[in-house]
């Protein structure tokens, strides 16, 4: 089956009109970010509609609540979020505007797999095992002992492994059956539907990006961990560990020797925040940039938003390191 195919299977399964029962009043549901609230709704198709916290191009490492965003919580039934150490912001709100509301903590969900976040800039050549990088199956009953020792060294962009956001759809899925049981069928009819365009989705992006999965490339913070670890991509390093401060000279210099040393094809920068840091790390290199995008700054928000920000993350890879 041709890749076209394949793509419009796949965002097809995520907005497709369903005929499903009209629920008098759907659950009141919240989401944080947009990747999170595009698999929400899709589970949702038909019957409700989830309301989105950190919208348009805002980052969670930076968000700041709004009043609008506190009433949400305040009357939200459910509140879907990836965790303390993604949406810092809403520690403190979930437990004053939100004390009632079920929590669905997808870092927490049995069936989804974890990785230690890395240490410092310049990371060790990839190994295609991905030995060392803390990948492991997160097990639900292992997590409470675990909470308090590892939660800190995990990397929270768990959604850019489509297997995880499998799990995200079938965790979601089984908290609104809880919630709502009238519409449970709905919920689960919707969840099987998504499964299946996320299947059709990976064989997609495997596809995509076979031929590029040996170039190195350098990324602005590591978001996309998850997305190399699903792909067998050869990230060597990130400009910064935290998008919110700024690397110091040591670290931008160990980048630049980095690129130049491995001969790293691609230094990719991120919308939300400054692209002079990727021209300062490629000056003197042969190294090109681009730009991606790890939570759909641009993109509408809505069911259709995730299948197409798994696909710009492939095609601005497979255009820059296979140029």
């Amino acid at each position: 089956m041709r890749l076209t195919a394949l793509s419009a299977i796949a965002t097809a399964a995520f907005v497709a009109t369903a005929a499903l029962p009209a629920w008098a009043e759907a659950p009141k549901v919240v989401v944080s970010i947009k990747p999170i609230h595009s698999l929400v709704a899709s589970v949702m198709h038909g019957v409700g509609t989830p309301t989105l916290l950190v919208r348009g191009g805002a980052s969670p490492h930076s968000y700041t609540l709004k009043p609008s965003d506190a009433k949400a919580l305040s009357a939200a039934d459910l509140v879907v979020w990836v965790g303390p150490d993604l949406e810092g912001f809403l520690e403190k709100p979930l437990q004053a505007n939100a004390p009632k509301a079920t929590r669905l903590t997808l870092m927490d969900q049995k069936g989804m797999t974890l990785l230690q976040t890395r240490e410092g800039g310049a990371w060790e050549p990839h190994d295609h095992g991905h030995e060392g990088h803390g990948h492991k199956d997160h097990d639900h009953k292992d997590h409470a002992a675990e909470h308090d020792d590892d939660h800190d060294e995990l990397n929270s962009h768990i959604w850019l492994d489509t297997a995880n956001a499998r799990a995200i759809v079938t965790a979601a899925a089984e908290a609104l059956a809880a919630k709502d049981p009238a519409d449970a069928e709905a919920y689960r009819t919707n969840a099987d539907r998504t499964l299946q365009a996320l299947d059709a989705l990976d064989a997609e992006l495997k596809s995509t990006l076979s031929p590029v999965k040996d170039k190195p490339f350098v990324v602005f913070h590591d978001a996309y961990q998850y997305f190399e670890a699903r792909y067998d991509l050869s990230a060597v390093g990130s400009i910064t560990v935290s998008p919110d401060r700024r690397p110091s000279a040591k670290r931008l210099s160990a980048i630049r020797a980095k690129i130049a040393g491995l001969n790293a094809a691609c230094v990719f920068a991120e919308p939300q925040f400054e692209p002079t840091l990727v021209r300062t790390v490629v000056e003197g290199t042969k190294a090109k940039t681009g730009v991606l995008d790890p939570e759909g700054a641009d993109l509408p928000e809505g069911e259709a938003l995730y299948p197409t920000l798994m696909r710009n993350l492939a095609a601005s890879l497979r255009g820059c390191l296979g140029a």
